[in-house]
């Protein structure tokens, strides 16, 4: 099949495009700046912007399948608007090039953090309600863009919608929020950690049910694409149990943590960093749902998480690679 991916230089995109072409398909690639992710990949670059509709049909026009990955994700608000601008209406210019290119199939990716978390203590499935104004802008943004796709479903294009939890593993070029954060641990550079958690599910079990889903996944369904929740502190037992090296244990109660935030922000923009941690990841660890069910994925798209420790020795495995610990 041909198939076109925004967000192709992103973790998950790198990740999809090298399987996609591995088991024989045809890949175009939107990339609006960096492609370094994707270089000797025998696949065709698009230079392009999903807010600007008129680069978007030389890389959707004669593909049987589209791939949306491409997404602004913040843990520090929308101060410039660009979050909910690229997530909610960058998806609609997609839809709307798929829908008059006539693709056979939309594969959105939305993330977990588009439902309400609460109640905490029931399993969040796809019954679960999106986030209304209460989310933040983050969150908010991912759930316009999935009620879009649901519209355009309506109205007659064939999609479905991939919701992950927050993807950990190779080829994570950039890297990621979580892919800094164990580069920082491995390295030394947090202090403490903060109470709580997250569900961790590994890039290539996102790719693979990805994939599957250009078949199997059913028309204007949704899949949560869970994998296995950790507490922050056992993610870096995790990595110290990997590498052989002593990280960081201590774990600092909320409040203190909630006291630092305005040093960790001045750091941030005196180094011109991302900041360590912000409210909104704070409150994210702290009060996200813990019983994230795959189940639906797991039937329909094939989707078994493999053990985090798996993920986690080939994730270090490969940062040593490319020396990036």
């Amino acid at each position: 099949m041909k198939i076109a991916i925004s967000g192709a230089n992103g973790h998950v995109g790198v990740n999809l495009c090298k399987a996609l072409v591995e088991r024989g398909h045809v890949v175009s690639a939107l990339v609006h700046k960096h492609a370094g992710g994707l270089q000797g990949l025998p696949i065709q670059i698009v230079r392009g912007d999903i807010l600007d509709k008129n680069t978007l049909t030389p890389l959707i026009e004669g593909s049987d399948v589209v791939y949306h990955l491409a997404a602004r994700i913040s843990i520090t608000g929308d101060k410039n608007g660009m979050v909910s601008l690229i997530n909610t209406q960058g998806t609609k210019n997609m839809l709307e090039v798929a829908a008059r290119c006539k693709v056979a199939r939309f594969i959105h990716f939305s993330s977990i953090h588009a439902f309400r978390q609460n109640p905490y203590n029931e399993p969040l499935n796809e019954s679960r309600p999106l986030v209304g104004a209460e989310g933040f802008a983050y969150d908010r943004s991912k759930a316009a863009g999935e009620r879009a796709v649901m519209e355009a479903v309506g109205n007659g294009l064939d999609a479905v919608v991939l919701s992950p939890t927050a993807i950990i593993g190779q080829e994570d070029f950039e890297p990621s929020l979580v892919g800094k954060a164990v580069i920082d641990i491995c390295k030394g550079k947090i202090p403490s950690l903060a109470p709580g958690g997250y569900d961790w599910v590994d890039v290539r079990d996102v790719v693979e049910a990805a994939i599957y889903a250009c078949d199997h996944g059913r028309t204007g369904q949704k899949y949560l694409l869970s994998g296995h929740w950790h507490s922050l502190k056992e993610f870096s037992q995790m990595i110290g149990l990997h590498t052989g090296k002593k990280t960081v244990s201590v774990v600092a109660p909320m409040w203190l943590a909630r006291i630092g935030l305005p040093f960790t922000s001045l750091y941030s923009k005196v180094a011109g960093t991302d900041p360590l941690y912000t409210s909104e990841s704070l409150k994210i660890i702290s009060e996200g749902n813990r019983q994230i069910s795959h189940s639906k994925a797991s039937i329909e798209l094939n989707h078994h998480p493999r053990p985090f420790s798996d993920t986690m020795r080939d994730f270090l495995s490969w940062l040593k690679k490319t020396g990036r610990i």
